[in-house]
């Protein structure tokens, strides 16, 4: 029997020459072609569920027919990075499959290895030579869904674990933005905008709200990717979505953020905004290149959760009248210290809420702005086009401030305008990141700034950390040696046996026995005594000595105190504190 040759138009149909073969009888044929009417199917599919020829027996013919290797697609498992070379509305469209890569070279499964436009085609797409092999429509069609179509079944699945109601969410902003690039940007876009991507992508945003989480992570490793969300200042994994759907969440959150999904090689940052029921929540979001692919992190801003009343935030009673009292100062600098993620920003922007009037002009310059605050300019640092802190300082001198809050002191140029416009009869709030408040005047003098201008210029310091709290639903009491305490720092008042607290673990705290979190505070007030030593040169050690004799508790005694109270725990204090 005379071969077709690849590339070469069959010049009779494939029922006569497998009739002529002597595959088929004539009566088969004819209702085989009676059935195909009106059907895109290939008559080869139709044979088979008709029972008139066997897959083997089909792809044996065509491999002889069309002169080309046939291939068995049923058991075979593909690697995932070979299936990304040919997306998957590209393999419905020509019905191929990419089975191997070799070099330079893609053996292709062909339903017509004569289709010289799906070569053509995909050989332009992944710049490989492609190498054909014949397999029956039907087999490619399943290999099609057992593939790539296991995407939507995967998303299902994951969403099962999730009974997160999604009639009240809607994407304020960015879902619709216009995205253009190369081929395989319009196939991520497609992806993306896919209805169980999207309902997924809602999903884990809805779910962290919830949970009250801080953060979102989405995390792509060798072989696995996974979720986290950042619960009262811990992280917890949440669930592991198939590795293959990496690119389709990652695309959706790109641009529902307005980022460019082309882009993998260079860090992204963008904006979320997100109406979940009668609330407005904002995402800040931030795309980084991994070895394994993009990592992404979403900041979870929620305004309805910012708590702006200074009584709330778990000041004792000394420590906040010392705050309240040098807030309401007509001048000076107030210093805010801690580590990322302690507060400080709630704590100012309490702070500048309580002092918030119409007769006073309040002026932040913050990178980013984390929440929109009414009758406050706000100012976005964006270093890129020269919108530094210093730079904003020097502008906001000029416009008739009262109060000015910067966001970060990073450096000698930003700490100087900061003090000198403290000095100028305004007053300033800022933040550094030092461990406590006694070391932050080291700090500030390793920086450069004369010690004549920190102790004339300051009013006070405070320190901060946040802990969480014992779940008020699981909560169980027990007796403690006050005794066992004094080791950790704390002072004792001879009351002997006292009542702590700790959680057992229930559904509401995701049976960690903790939920929600506190802010431990340490305040050392600049008082005379104080600004002395600082014009002395006093160590650390001796400006410490001198605000815990005027009242000051460190963050250990004030942690343990919160112990005491019953609000935390022992182990959450000696985790957040150094002693």
């Amino acid at each position: 029997m005379a071969q077709v040759k690849l590339g070469q138009p069959v010049n009779r149909r494939l029922g006569d020459l497998l009739a002529a073969d002597g595959l088929l009888t004539p009566e088969q044929l004819n209702k085989a072609l009676a059935e195909q009417k009106g059907s895109t199917e290939k008559l080869g599919s139709i044979l088979i569920k008709l029972g008139f020829i066997n897959e083997e027996q089909l792809i044996g013919f065509l491999s002889r027919q069309y002169g080309v290797p046939s291939i068995t697609l049923s058991q075979l498992e593909i690697d995932t990075e070979v299936l990304k070379l040919v997306p998957a509305t590209i393999a419905k469209k020509y019905e191929v499959l990419p089975v191997r890569r070799m070099g330079n070279s893609l053996a292709l499964a062909m339903a017509d290895p004569t289709n010289v436009f799906a070569l053509d085609d995909i050989s332009f797409m992944t710049n490989l030579q492609v190498l054909p092999l014949v397999a029956s429509q039907s087999a490619i069609k399943k290999a099609i869904d057992r593939h790539y179509e296991s995407k939507t079944e995967a998303i299902a699945s994951v969403m099962q674990d999730m009974s997160t109601d999604l009639s009240n969410v809607e994407v304020v902003e960015g879902s619709e933005e216009e995205v253009t690039g190369k081929v395989d940007v319009f196939e991520l876009k497609e992806s993306a905008d896919e209805a169980p991507v999207v309902k997924l992508v809602n999903m884990v945003l809805v779910d962290a709200i919830q949970k009250g989480a801080s953060d979102i992570h989405f995390e792509s490793y060798e072989k696995v990717f996974r979720i986290r969300f950042r619960i009262d200042g811990v992280l917890h994994e949440m669930l592991s979505p198939p590795k293959r759907l990496e690119s389709a969440l990652l695309s959706r959150l790109k641009i529902m953020s307005n980022l460019d999904i082309a882009e993998r090689r260079l860090p992204q940052d963008g904006r979320i905004k997100l109406r979940y029921s009668t609330r407005e929540i904002d995402f800040r979001v931030s795309t980084l290149p991994t070895i394994f692919g993009e990592k992404a992190v979403l900041r979870i801003l929620d305004k309805d959760a910012l708590r702006l009343d200074l009584t709330q935030l778990g000041f004792d009673a000394w420590s906040l009248e010392k705050f309240t009292a040098a807030i309401h100062q007509p001048y000076g600098m107030v210093l805010i210290t801690g580590p990322t993620g302690s507060g400080k920003t709630t704590t100012l922007y309490s702070a500048i809420h309580t002092i918030n009037s119409p007769d006073v002009n309040i002026m932040t310059a913050e990178d980013p702005v984390e929440y929109n605050l009414k009758g406050i300019n706000q100012v976005q640092i964006n270093e890129g086009i020269g919108r530094t802190f210093a730079s904003a300082l020097r502008s906001f001198l000029r416009q008739d401030p009262d109060v000015i809050l910067v966001g970060e002191t990073r450096d000698l140029e930003t700490a100087q305008i900061s003090i000198r416009a403290a000095l100028t009869g305004h007053l300033v709030f800022t933040t550094l990141h030092t461990n406590d408040c006694p070391s932050t005047v080291a700090r500030l003098l390793d920086m450069g700034i004369p010690s004549f201008l920190v102790a004339s210029s300051m009013l006070l310091i405070l320190a901060q950390r946040l802990g969480r709290k014992v779940c008020a639903q699981c909560k169980e009491a027990y007796e403690a040696d006050e005794e066992s305490l004094v080791p950790y720092g704390h002072v004792a008042t001879g009351s002997g046996k006292i009542q702590l607290y700790k959680g057992k673990g229930c559904s509401t705290c995701n049976f960690t026995g903790m939920k929600g979190r506190v802010a431990i505070y340490e305040v050392m007030p600049i008082t005379g005594e104080i600004r002395e030593a600082v014009l002395k040169g006093a160590q650390t050690a001796e400006l410490r000595a001198i605000a815990q004799s005027q009242g000051m508790r460190s963050l250990r005694q004030a942690g343990l105190a919160k112990v005491v109270e019953g609000t935390t725990t022992i182990e959450e204090i000696l985790r957040v504190t150094l002693s």
